[in-house]
């Protein structure tokens, strides 16, 4: 039985591995490939050559002599393994027991035969076939391939990771209008004695927020970019720096320009009479609501600066978008007792949306400050294949 042992390190570059004729040419991602056969070492190194998964540093092994090794020696000898001959299910068990409790990887397990069951119970992630695997391996896995075709594991890792990012982007968006409408609120009151936010205003930005934002950025396609990203391992955290960079940089702006509203806005907008104070909070509301509705669109891209890429195949964010302008309108002008605000001339409206679309070139600028360490050209002798049509042929 054939069991392919892939390695989804955490902190590593991605390879696309192509997997020759014995897979029917399927493109799978990985960052490392261990494949265990039975079969005399002198053949396998023949497919493994062929299939790419053995390369010029890497190195074949039989299961005698890995199962004679000391765990001392196993351990050093695993990051080199690439092919293993003649493997019985305990040498499979052990190698990736030795990869997940020592080494600390994250190890995805294919297999279909009843051998193949211990291995597939110990992994991160078991895929048993569907049509050629054996009961014993499919009730070991955790997910079963049903069409035994290795595309559906890429499918599976695409809207995996679709689902996991679009979770931070509502995550980013989340945390900024959090922290600006908080610290808003908060140091107006100390300073001021009154809050420019009523509870009002605050329960529609939350439904912007939570509801609207939520819909709007949760339902983001998959697309094959996202098979480019770094994978996430044991250690690495939800929040990534690159989402604290954004988060703190948009709000930073975001309250400065509060600031000056709630401290110059009288004067700088030669705002007079009795109705002054109440123009100028909900000057204050419209263009803090405008700052989240052009940072929920820099939130579809945590680290790309192009945010428009892609956003007419998403009818709901656009839809989302327009609904959010619409009630605001419809908040400022017609609903004036409910929300505490008073009418804004044109002058006024077109301020809060200038004030609320400065904060894409920010972001831009925002995005430009480096966060993360540049990743390896190449991990395991493993290199990036050429991305593209070409990959095709």
């Amino acid at each position: 039985m054939v069991t392919l042992v892939l390695l989804l390190l955490a902190s590593r570059t991605q390879f696309v591995l192509v997997l020759g004729k014995l897979f029917k040419s399927v493109k799978v991602l990985v960052l490392w490939c261990v494949w265990l056969l039975g079969i005399i070492l002198t053949l396998q190194k023949q497919f493994a050559a062929e299939c790419g998964i053995l390369t010029e540093d890497g190195m074949a092994i039989e299961g005698p002599d890995f199962r004679q090794k000391s765990p001392e020696e196993r351990i050093k000898l695993i990051p080199k393994i690439q092919v293993m001959a003649r493997s019985s299910p305990m040498d499979k068990h052990n190698l990736v027991k030795h990869l997940r409790t020592d080494l600390g990887e994250v190890v995805a397990v294919t297999g279909d035969g009843t051998n193949d069951a211990p291995a597939l119970h110990e992994a991160d992630i078991g895929l048993a076939m569907g049509i050629a695997g054996t009961e014993v391996a499919k009730e070991s896995a955790d997910v079963v391939i049903l069409d035994d075709n290795f595309a559906t594991i890429v499918n599976v890792a695409r809207w995996g990771r679709s689902v996991y990012v679009n979770i931070q982007k509502f995550v980013q968006f989340q945390l900024t209008v959090n922290v600006v409408a908080l610290i808003l609120n908060f140091v107006s009151a100390c300073f001021t004695g009154s809050a420019p936010l009523t509870a009002v205003q605050l329960l529609w930005v939350n439904l912007i927020m939570d509801t609207l934002g939520a819909l709007a950025l949760a339902t983001e396609p998959p697309n094959d970019e996202l098979m480019k990203r770094l994978p996430v391992g044991r250690t690495g955290t939800f929040i990534s720096r690159e989402m604290w960079r954004n988060v703190i940089g948009q709000s930073i702006f975001q309250l400065i320009v509060m600031a000056v509203l709630e401290i110059e806005g009288t004067r700088l907008f030669g705002l007079h009479g009795s109705d002054a104070k109440a123009v100028l909070d909900t000057l204050i509301f419209n263009s803090f609501v405008f700052c989240q509705v052009f940072n929920e669109i820099n939130s579809r891209e945590i680290e790309k600066i192009n945010v428009f890429k892609g956003t007419l195949n998403n009818w709901i964010f656009i839809g989302v978008l327009s609904s959010t302008v619409v009630f605001q309108v419809i908040m400022v002008e017609f609903l004036c007792d409910f929300s505490s605000t008073v009418p804004l001339n044109g002058k006024l409206w077109l301020i809060s949306v200038l004030i609320g679309f400065l904060s894409m070139p920010v972001a831009v600028v925002i995005k430009c400050i480096p966060v993360a360490p540049k990743a390896p050209a190449e991990y395991m002798g493993y290199k990036p294949l050429p991305s593209g049509p070409e990959l095709l042929n």
